[in-house]
């Protein structure tokens, strides 16, 4: 399989290294990666026959600008012309989210589909604004579209629900889609830290951003609980149909309030289907010891599934960062190669 990876972040980077550490792995699935293209913000590296891994990471660990790699670096090279030379079987987009206009994220994943490229992308700004037309454009072209990076990394969420809730017509959908927030609020419950001491721990551990906005104020859940009713309930809701709260007015005198009488506090989204009415959230409850999500802390993530004759189906776990986000989508890349069709 021809691969181009567009967008060299620590997402980028990450997959780069696992695919070198899986390739004997690989190759016994029968899948033979062959990485022809590699494009940043300006300009990147480009081999027709593949490029050497090994020899690339060992490059870029002693260059920060690998656009001077000697087998095949450019300054030039863009994502245009990756389209002109048609040599590729799938694009892996790892561009900065942008949740405004979804570029320029989207114009890669559009003109792939277009192009009759298979596409994985960790990018949610495209899914959250476009999954329904790209999704349309994958199944036009005959393509796939992997997004399972986009709703929680490592956490088999959109797999889970693609696969194991086919036949079923899914009622809700529940979910700790942030474990950022979690690690947070189990701070605050275990070492009696304010929500200001706790975030800036979290900070200093490199769990949470520098800039935590859209974790601690709920939009990221929003975001992955969004492209989850999309994509799972057939939907084409937006952001702004969904009613979103964060943990930023969580105090430690509420924890143990809560404590005392068996519960905590989570941050949870969901999603209830009734009739053709959707109602989307994203809030700070109280859950006791009967929730499922009790025992869901520190990093962990989970999503809940109803449905009218598979019932209930809880998949808990799911690491958090650039490792496992890269390993959700060689998952997708795997489940692309063997055929399954991921909508």
């Amino acid at each position: 399989m021809r691969i181009a990876i567009i967008g060299y972040g620590g997402v980028g980077r990450a997959f780069v290294e696992l695919i070198k550490d899986k390739q004997s792995e690989l190759l016994k699935e029968g899948l033979d990666i062959k990485l022809n293209y590699i494009v940043g913000r300006v300009g990147g590296v480009y081999s027709a026959a593949g490029i050497d891994i090994d020899d690339f990471i060992k490059y870029s660990k002693e260059n920060s600008d690998f656009t001077f790699y000697p087998k095949g670096g450019s300054k030039t090279l863009e994502f245009k012309d990756i389209l002109e030379n048609n040599d590729i079987d799938l694009v892996i987009e790892t561009t900065s989210t942008n949740l405004i206009d979804g570029e320029p994220g989207t114009t890669h994943i559009i003109k792939s589909l277009e192009a009759g490229i298979h596409v994985v992308t960790a990018n949610k700004g495209p899914i959250v604004l476009r999954y329904k037309e790209l999704k349309e454009l994958a199944i036009k072209n005959n393509v796939q579209l992997g997004i399972g990076c986009t709703t929680g990394g490592a956490l088999p969420s959109i797999n889970s629900g693609i696969f194991d809730m086919a036949g079923a017509n899914i009622n809700s959908i529940e979910g700790i889609l942030n474990g950022t927030t979690n690690y947070i609020i189990g701070l605050m419950e275990s070492e009696k830290l304010q929500y200001n001491e706790a975030l800036k721990r979290a900070q200093e551990l490199g769990i949470a951003e520098r800039d935590s906005t859209l974790d601690v104020e709920g939009f990221d859940t929003a975001t992955k609980l969004l492209i989850l009713t999309n994509a799972l309930l057939n939907q084409d809701s937006k952001i702004a149909d969904i009613n979103i709260e964060g943990i930023t007015n969580l105090k430690v005198l509420d924890i143990e309030k809560a404590l005392k009488k068996g519960k905590k506090y989570k941050l949870i989204g969901r999603t209830i289907k009734s009739g053709n009415d959707i109602s989307i959230s994203v809030k700070l409850e109280k859950i006791g010891i009967d929730s499922q999500f009790y025992t869901v802390d520190g990093k962990n993530k989970a999503v809940k599934y109803t449905s009218d004759i598979l019932g209930d189906l809880t998949i808990i776990g799911g690491a958090s960062g650039v490792g496992p986000a890269a390993a959700s989508i060689l998952r997708d890349v795997i489940n692309i190669h063997r055929g399954n069709k991921l909508f």
